[in-house]
């Protein structure tokens, strides 16, 4: 068969048998593998469905440009849409995101803007931020905006869904994929609900996202929120795409764990895929043991291909800088606070509290810097360094609330975040981090900490 072009090649990727890593899990487990789509990755199907709605709907012209928020794979389905239709690429990313995905765009003719990861959504600075300036300032120009597009689940629930419900013969009973944007989550799962309203979706999430926590109590928790190495899923946003009625449940997956799992699908199942695949496939394996029968029939969507992280995932050297073998060369977060066999005890002031008492226990408890909290949130930190400098300028300052003059919310990191990540957070604007453990609590990680980690 003959195609006109590239993207009459997008969908009916192959559904898998996995043999080898699914050993004592009951059931039936088959993954969809979207690498097969001709940029690599599910997000093909969702990206030429947004433009071509963009152009039924009078918004895309010809010559136009296409500008976009991206971790990568987004980006590589509407540049081979972009070359078979004649429009010009601009695309945001954030500066986690691996530089194969980065080269891979710019070989077909995309510009590429990095941003910082580390800022807020509605930051000017942001990757979502600079794609709508972007936008606004270039004429004939569309902003598809994955996270809000409601093409993008469209997508799936036109192709992905339908050919799941065909390969398996309607035998699906749980289908399982990675939550980014919500597009090949909730598109599919609606598709499939309606054919069998039995069928568990279950949503994979990984520890700094919002979703799971979402999901089960309805409070968009910004604690939740903290940098993750893992790319292409989970949000520090709540996408209109995320359709929270058509998931049953989430299971979040550390970045070792995904990273892991990755490599092992590649060892021994043959399949070479991305990061998050592997984080779907451990959130799936962990939820099954517990829960699939034998006559079950487990659907997991590997998302794109290994090619995207061969510096990364696929790099021994890196793997062990990050402590994800066992050979490595830094300790974690979680080395850190264990080590103090709970001993410390997380000092705080609140908003009201004078900034005359903070004084006194920071003095009294020997510590820089304290947190400062409102109910259970962290809404600033104090630092003797600028409570020093106020008082200079101001001696009646210690009479008044600590929240007048504090400092911005000290950042929540992961509990398995390497020593070099955490030494990379800590400067002079930011002098402490937050991170919890597994029971929730708080602890506080300083430069001595890391310091005293280092050569001890």
């Amino acid at each position: 068969m003959i195609y006109n072009s590239i993207i009459e090649t997008i969908g009916n990727t192959p559904m898998v048998r996995l043999n080898n890593v699914v050993k004592g899990i009951a059931g039936t487990v088959l993954a969809k593998v979207e690498y097969f789509n001709p940029g690599n990755s599910t997000k093909d199907r969702m990206a030429l469905k947004m433009i071509e709605d963009a152009e039924k709907a009078g918004l895309l012209k010809p010559g136009g440009t296409i500008i976009e928020g991206t971790s990568g794979n987004t980006g590589m389905g509407l540049a081979l849409t972009a070359v078979a239709k004649g429009y010009k690429c601009i695309f945001t990313m954030a500066d986690k995101q691996s530089q194969e995905k980065i080269n891979i765009l710019r070989a077909v003719g995309a510009e590429v803007i990095v941003c910082p990861t580390n800022v807020e959504p509605d930051d000017p600075r942001s990757y979502y931020s600079v794609a709508r300036k972007l936008n606004k300032e270039i004429p004939n120009s569309i902003y598809p905006n994955q996270y809000d597009n409601p093409s993008n689940a469209q997508a799936h629930y036109e192709t992905t869904g339908p050919e799941i419900w065909h390969q398996t013969a309607g035998k699906i009973t749980h289908y399982v994929a990675t939550v980014g944007t919500g597009g090949s989550m909730c598109g599919t799962a609606k598709f499939l609900k309606e054919r069998n309203p039995n069928l568990v979706a279950v949503g994979i999430d990984t520890y700094g996202s919002v979703f799971k926590k979402y999901k089960e109590t309805g409070i968009f928790d910004k604690n939740e929120i903290y940098p993750y190495l893992t790319e292409g899923f989970g949000e520090d946003i709540l996408p209109k795409n995320v359709d929270f009625n058509v998931i049953d449940t989430f299971i979040k997956v550390t970045d070792k764990d995904g990273a892991i799992a990755a490599r092992k699908l590649a060892r021994e199942e043959g399949l070479f895929v991305g990061w998050s695949s592997g984080s779907a496939l451990h959130g799936a394996l962990e939820y099954a043991r517990e829960n699939l029968k034998k006559e079950d029939v487990m659907v997991i969507l590997l998302p794109d291909h290994g090619t995207r992280y061969l510096n990364k995932v696929y790099n021994d050297m890196w793997m062990k800088d990050h402590g994800f073998l066992e050979e490595r060369s830094y300790g974690t977060a979680r080395e850190i606070i264990y080590k103090r066999n709970g001993k410390d005890s997380l000092l705080t002031v609140t908003k009201h509290s004078t900034i005359g008492e903070a004084i006194r226990i920071m003095n009294k408890e020997g510590v820089d810097q304290m947190p400062v909290v409102e109910g259970n949130e962290f809404v600033g930190s104090v630092t003797t360094s600028t409570l020093i400098e106020k008082i200079i300028n101001d001696p009646t300052l210690k009479d008044k609330a600590v929240g007048e003059i504090m400092d911005k919310p000290m950042q929540v990191v992961a509990l398995d975040s390497t020593l070099d990540v955490l030494s990379s957070l800590l400067n002079k604007n930011n002098r402490a981090l937050l991170v919890r453990d597994d029971q929730e609590k708080a602890h506080i990680i300083t430069q001595h900490d890391i310091l005293r980690a280092m050569t001890t």
